[in-house]
């Protein structure tokens, strides 16, 4: 584990943050927002760790815009943002209310509230389930649900989800989280808790380097490896370098199964979420948090 790597990401994703939050109006094109935060990462000399997700309302997670998406900020928004630096991650996320509501406003404090009662409780001895205790009953006392199949997860050098998955319920996990980079990531909602797969979201990641016929996703699968490696990216990232045939690339990429598309993912009673999310390097007797 890099920790100076680490720690260097995390100051860029705490620098992004407050720009975001500075930028970001109701009604602003979704795509200049995800443009303008990932070209701030490059500015201050990351990159980004995963594709901006900007999602709306019951939307909980992996809505990035495409090349051409027409789609405004507007009601309650999560801005989850990663940085990257040589591969090592900052992974953090925040809630707007964009239509000043009283439920949105309540909602990011139950998420934010999760996110602190994990930190408080945060140590490499600390069991899982005790951490998703932490977040259910904090999320819980601010009278909303905190989305059970969603959950933060450790890291690894390009590896966003490196096999660990930290609960935001109270479950049966007896193991010690210990110690790693880890995202804590409470999503708290008015609705069941729990989210199912929604549309496709162009948002992908290589998957394998097997070879494919046509020359023009092999160009293209070449410049994923080299670029993204195994982090995810977006298709709108390949139509600003190669135009509208990556498109074309894509499909067939996912036919061969190089790469994996994710889904949007919605909340099943289609009820609002914020999420609040920061990243913590977990050492024996220490615990540093990273991004703000």
């Amino acid at each position: 584990m890099d920790k100076e790597q680490i720690i260097k990401a995390g100051k860029i994703a705490q620098e992004v943050k407050v720009y975001a939050r500075s930028i970001i109006k109701k009604d602003m094109l979704l795509l200049e927002i995800a443009n303008k935060i990932e070209e701030k990462i490059f500015e201050l000399g990351g990159e980004p760790a995963f594709p901006t997700n900007l999602s709306i309302n019951e939307i909980a997670a992996h809505y990035t815009p495409t090349y051409d998406d027409d789609t405004k900020a507007s009601g309650l928004l999560k801005v989850d943002l990663g940085v990257q630096v040589n591969g090592w991650v900052a992974d953090t996320a925040f809630s707007l209310d964009l239509e000043n509501s009283d439920e949105n406003k309540k909602l990011i404090e139950a998420a934010e509230d999760g996110l602190k009662a994990a930190e408080k409780i945060l140590s490499s001895k600390a069991t899982l389930s005790q951490i998703g205790e932490a977040i259910e009953t904090a999320i819980n006392k601010k009278g909303f649900n905190p989305v059970s199949n969603l959950s933060g997860h450790s890291m690894e050098e390009y590896d966003l989800h490196a096999g660990i998955t930290i609960p935001n319920v109270k479950n049966n996990a007896t193991s010690e989280l210990g110690e790693g980079l880890f995202a804590i990531e409470p999503f708290a909602t008015s609705g069941t808790g729990r989210i199912y797969d929604g549309k496709p979201s162009g948002i992908y990641q290589l998957v394998s380097g097997k070879s494919i016929r046509n020359p023009n996703s092999r160009e293209i699968l070449e410049y994923i490896t080299d670029y993204y490696s195994t982090l995810p990216f977006a298709s709108r990232w390949l139509v600003e370098e190669f135009g509208t045939k990556a498109l074309i690339a894509l499909k067939q990429l996912e036919q061969n199964e190089n790469v994996l598309q994710f889904n949007q993912l919605v909340e099943s009673s289609k009820a609002k979420v914020a999420q609040a999310e920061n990243t913590f390097i977990i050492e024996k007797d220490k615990v540093i948090k990273t991004s703000e």
